[in-house]
This record gives C-alpha cells, sequence and structure tokens, in this order.
C-alpha cells in the first residue's frame, strides 16, 4: 500500500529535513579523507547535509593510530580480518559496506561486523527484486548506484520502502541525487519510480512537511559521492537547502 506524503506550504518549518546528513563524501585516498574532513570541519555549522564520509578500508591501513577520524562508513575492500588485526586510526564506524558479485553474495550477507552492513550487489545477470529480498532478509541495507537502470532502481525501493534497514545510494552528480530523492518518494507515493528518476519534480520536493521528509530519510540512508561540496551547491541552486551565506 503507498504511504501518503503530505505536501505542505513551500516554507515548510525545517527546511533542510530533506537533506541533513544525506551527503556522504566518497574518499578514495588519504589525501581526499584529509580534504574532505576539512572541508567538513571549516563549514560543520552551515553544511548539515554533509555526513560521515566513505573510507576505504586499505586507506585506513595507511593512517598513523594517532589519527582519529570521528564517525565514517568504512568500504570493505580488504579482509575485515585484516583490519581488525592492524593499528589504523581511531575511528567509529556508522556503517560498514561492501560490493559483492552474485557468487560472493551470500559470503556478504554472512559478514559479522560491530556496525551495520551495506551491501552493493552486482546485479547483472541475477534477479534484482529477489537479490534485494535476500539482503533486507539477513537485515542488511541494500546499496545501488544511481546510474543503475530505472528498473533495478524500482525493484530495489519497492523492496526496501516497506522494510526497516534503509536504501544506501552512490550517486555522480547533484542531480543523481536530486533524482534519487525524487525516486524514493516515488515508491513511498507510489507513483511511477521512472518517471521520477527521468524527470524528477523539485518543487514537490521542496513542499514535503518534515514529518514527509523523515518518511523519506528513513528510506534513502544516504547518498554516497566523491564531490558532496559541488552536489550541495546544486542542491542549493534547485532550492532544497538554503546556500551557505544565507544560513550564516
Amino acid at each position: 500500500m503507498p504511504i501518503p506524503l503530505t505536501l505542505g506550504v513551500p516554507h515548510r518549518p525545517d527546511p533542510n529535513a530533506l537533506v541533513a546528513g544525506l551527503l556522504q563524501p566518497f574518499c578514495a585516498d588519504a589525501p581526499a579523507l584529509h580534504a574532505a574532513s576539512h572541508a567538513a570541519s571549516h563549514a560543520a555549522s552551515r553544511a548539515a547535509e554533509f555526513g560521515p564520509p566513505v573510507v576505504l578500508a586499505s586507506t585506513l591501513l595507511t593512517l598513523p593510530p594517532t589519527e582519529n577520524l570521528g564517525r565514517i562508513v568504512v568500504r570493505l575492500d580488504i579482509d575485515p580480518d585484516e583490519l581488525r588485526a592492524s593499528s589504523a586510526a581511531n575511528y567509529e564506524a556508522v556503517r560498514f559496506e561492501v560490493d559483492a558479485v552474485p557468487e560472493h553474495l551470500a559470503d556478504a550477507l554472512g559478514l559479522r561486523l560491530p556496525s551495520p552492513l551495506v551491501v552493493f550487489p552486482v546485479f547483472d545477470a541475477i534477479d534484482v527484486a529477489e537479490t534485494a529480498e535476500a539482503i533486507v532478509a539477513a537485515h542488511r541495507t541494500p546499496g545501488i548506484g544511481v546510474g543503475d537502470t530505472a528498473r533495478r532502481i524500482a525493484d530495489v525501493l519497492a523492496v526496501v520502502s516497506h522494510a526497516d534497514v534503509g536504501l544506501v545510494a552512490r550517486a555522480d552528480t547533484g542531480d543523481e541525487v536530486i533524482a534519487i530523492l525524487a525516486a524514493t518518494v516515488a515508491s513511498l507515493r507510489g507513483d511511477d519510480i521512472a518517471s521520477a528518476l527521468a524527470a524528477p519534480n523539485v518543487g514537490a520536493l521542496r513542499k514535503l512537511v518534515p514529518e514527509a521528509a523523515e518518511a523519506v530519510r528513513e528510506v534513502l540512508l544516504g547518498v554516497e559521492i566523491a564531490d558532496a561540496v559541488a552536489a550541495r551547491a546544486r542542491l542549493v541552486d534547485v532550492g532544497l537547502i538554503a546556500s551557505w551565506t544565507s544560513t550564516t
């Protein structure tokens, strides 16, 4: 059954409710991590849209144990046992994530980790809805790229919009961030997801009341993107969030 998402007046009490902590900078190496940390620290009071950065586990091995990274998402590109055995930097892993080809999906779902796990399956030649259901049944969070096909994104959203594990997306641009927000709204309202992806109704997103925005964010936990600053600028351009200068 579709979930009614009420549209309210354009000036809702919390204009940033839809995007608070949404953008998670993906840091491919230590310099990118340090740059993201500096940017977040510099604008912490004005960029609440930035969530924990996504850091490769192999990058953590290169950092001194004296470094304190705070809250991060750890992308497992090495064996978790290797990470556990290392004297890597101090951090709080709010989530772990792993990419899984079909033959390794069961192993990925069986990982035992101290924080929630997001599984990004490779959907080629496998049933998307069935795979998403298997991930949800294992109490894991599915992940998908916004650049994937509309049909696959719709199939995953159809599963997670009625579960309690949420979804994590990967995007390349600010427009893709807007698209997955619109698609998530469409999945909750029972609207056409492919149409929402192709032509997001930004005006409707701006009019979501805080309760509706919260419902969206209970499904869409975060969007990982390499250039989170540029993505945020795009969200400012379309009026989903206020500019830094207007929030100081």
